[in-house]
């Protein structure tokens, strides 16, 4: 399959860009030297195997010997580790199922949360810093438009559902209505009380 070598190219070039970089995890990395993880991806017939060393980290599809530990799950919920706060989360839901040494995949999941995730830095190798660092900002800035104009559509639908459409009510109709209710269980309340004094008195 074609689609797994390139695959395992590009993981390995964009992990070990954000993983062996920078002098400061050294330590975090020293932990997961000599650590092999394999991960099954639903989407993927091949499973991807990552060995750590000191100094990279290989990406091969086709790995024979033992793994410390394997993880399965879909990519999509492979994307969500770089919030190591997502782990447990994931595995209590059984969206990330854990073979193995659970240790293997907590200390790869704070090293994704300590990396920098700077798009440039991953495309430099492929375009060049001055194309990388361009097309960088220039999704940067379109991201940041799409989020303003999320925003303010988001909330010229709420105006328009609570005053012209008058679907959703507005928060003080809605106070109103919590009041109106209590007050009528009040009422069935003392009503349901007479009726059963009625019923009691010989």
């Amino acid at each position: 399959m074609l689609l797994t070598p390139l695959l395992t190219a590009g993981l390995e070039t964009a992990l070990n860009r954000l993983l062996y970089r920078e002098p400061s995890m050294k330590a975090a990395r020293l932990r997961l030297a000599g650590k092999i993880l394999r991960i099954r991806l639903q989407e993927l017939d091949t499973p991807l195997t990552l060995i750590f060393s000191e100094r990279q980290a290989d990406v091969v599809g086709e790995w024979a010997g033992e793994a410390d530990c394997t993880v399965s799950t879909r990519l999509g919920v492979l994307m969500k580790l770089r919030d190591r706060q997502q782990l447990s989360p994931l595995m209590r839901q059984g969206e990330l199922i854990v073979d193995g040494d659970l240790q293997v995949v907590q200390q790869l999941v704070a090293l994704l949360d300590m990396a920098e995730w700077e798009p440039a830095d991953l495309l430099a190798p492929y375009l060049g810093d001055i194309a990388a660092q361009g097309i960088s900002q220039s999704l940067w800035k379109g991201a940041q438009r799409f989020r303003s104009a999320l925003v303010r559509r988001q909330g010229h639908l709420s105006e328009v559902l609570t005053e012209e459409w008058k679907l959703a009510p507005a928060p003080l109709e809605i106070v109103w209505f919590n009041e109106e209710v209590d007050a009528l269980a009040r009422e069935l309340d003392k009503l349901d009380a007479r009726i059963n004094a009625m019923e009691t008195k010989p």
